[in-house]
C-alpha cells in the first residue's frame, strides 16, 4: 500500500503565521504539523510516501524530512501548482500509485487515543474497496458528512450540507483501491471550485464499495485550522505526553518499533537531537529495557 499526505492550501485561515510558511510546518507543541499525519501512515505500516504539497515549499519538506531513509521508508515529493480540491491528489499521485492502494490523509489532521490502531487495521484488512472514518461531532454543517444505518451501511455522503443526515463527519483519512485514480478524473470541480473527495466517495458508493469505520469515543481528531484550533491541539500534546511521558507522533519511535530502524539508527537520532526534550525522549526508549519491536498504538 502507497500512503499520500496532502499538505498543500494556502492556510489563509491562519494568516500572517502561514504567509511565507506552509501551514503543515508550523509546530503542534514540540514538532511540524505534518509529524503528525506522516506517524498515521506509520502506524498503518505505510513506508511509500508522496507528500503533495505549494512549489515553494517543496524544499523546505525535504529539509525537514528529506528521504525517509533516516527512519526507514521512502519519501517522494510531487508540487501542486494551486490547490483544487483534494482528489487532485489522485490526479497528481497517479505514476506514484500505480496498480496498488492507496491512503490519503490531509496534512492538517491529528489523530490520537486508544483504540486507533485497531481502527486502521480494520480499514486495511477490508481491500476493494474504499474505506472512510466517521467521527461525531457538534458542527456537522462544517465537514463532509456520511449517513449509515443500524449495520453501519453507508447510505449516503454529503459535503458542507444545511441540513446534515448525521452528525457524523468524514475526516481526512480515506483508503482506496487503484481505481481512484480514473474516478478522480471524472470529478468536475464543485460550485466552489473544487474537486471534491466527497464525489470520490459517492462513486464507490454507487458502485455497493464504500465502507466506513467509526472512530468511538476514546479517539481525538483535532482541528488545526485556526488560531484556537492550534492552541488547544498544542495544549492536548503536551498535557498528553507531559502526563504519560510517552510522546505523539515520534516517527522515530514508531519506525523503531516497526523494526524499521535499529537501536543503534534510533540512538543516532537522539544524539542529534540530545539538546531538546524530543531527543532526550528518544534517547530514553532504548533505556527502558523494551527493545522489543512492536507496532505503536
Amino acid at each position: 500500500m502507497k500512503g499520500i499526505i496532502l499538505a498543500g492550501g494556502t492556510g489563509s485561515r491562519l494568516y500572517p503565521s502561514t504567509i511565507s510558511v506552509s501551514k503543515q510546518l508550523i509546530p503542534i507543541y514540540d514538532k511540524p504539523m505534518i509529524y503528525y499525519p506522516l506517524s498515521v501512515l506509520l502506524i498503518a505500516g505505510i513506508k511509500d510516501i508522496l507528500l503533495i504539497t505549494n512549489a515553494e515549499c517543496v524544499e523546505q519538506y525535504k529539509k525537514l524530512l528529506g528521504d525517509g531513509s533516516s527512519i526507514g521508508i521512502k519519501i517522494e515529493y510531487q508540487a501542486q501548482e494551486r490547490p483544487r480540491g483534494i482528489a487532485e491528489a489522485f490526479i497528481l499521485g497517479e505514476e506514484f500509485i500505480g496498480d496498488d492502494e492507496v491512503c490519503l490523509i490531509l496534512g492538517d489532521n491529528i489523530f490520537y487515543g486508544q483504540g486507533f490502531q485497531d481502527c486502521i487495521d480494520l480499514a486495511i484488512g477490508k481491500k476493494g474497496k474504499a474505506r472512510i472514518f466517521g467521527y461525531p461531532v457538534n458542527n456537522p454543517k462544517s465537514f463532509g458528512v456520511v449517513e449509515f444505518d443500524d449495520n453501519n451501511k453507508v447510505l449516503s455522503i454529503e459535503e458542507k450540507p444545511d441540513n446534515p443526515k448525521s452528525n457524523y463527519a468524514v475526516p481526512g483519512l480515506y483508503f482506496y483501491d487503484s481505481s481512484v485514480i480514473e474516478k478522480a478524473k471524472l470529478v468536475k470541480p464543485s460550485t466552489r471550485g473544487e474537486l471534491e473527495i466527497s464525489t470520490i466517495n459517492d462513486m464507490y458508493l454507487q458502485e455497493g464499495k464504500l465502507d466506513i469505520v467509526l472512530l468511538g469515543r476514546g479517539l481525538a481528531w483535532l482541528d488545526t485550522g485556526t488560531p484556537r484550533g492550534l492552541l488547544q491541539a498544542s495544549d492536548f500534546v503536551s498535557i498528553v505526553q507531559e502526563r504519560q511521558g510517552l510522546y505523539i507522533a515520534c516517527i522515530e519511535e514508531i519506525a523503531w518499533r516497526n523494526g524499521w530502524i535499529n537501536n543503534e539508527q534510533l540512538e543516532k537520532i537522539g544524539k542529534k537531537l540530545e539538546k531538546t526534550d524530543y531527543g532526550q525522549y528518544i534517547l530514553r526508549l532504548l533505556s527502558y529495557g523494551d527493545k522489543k519491536k512492536r507496532r505503536n498504538k
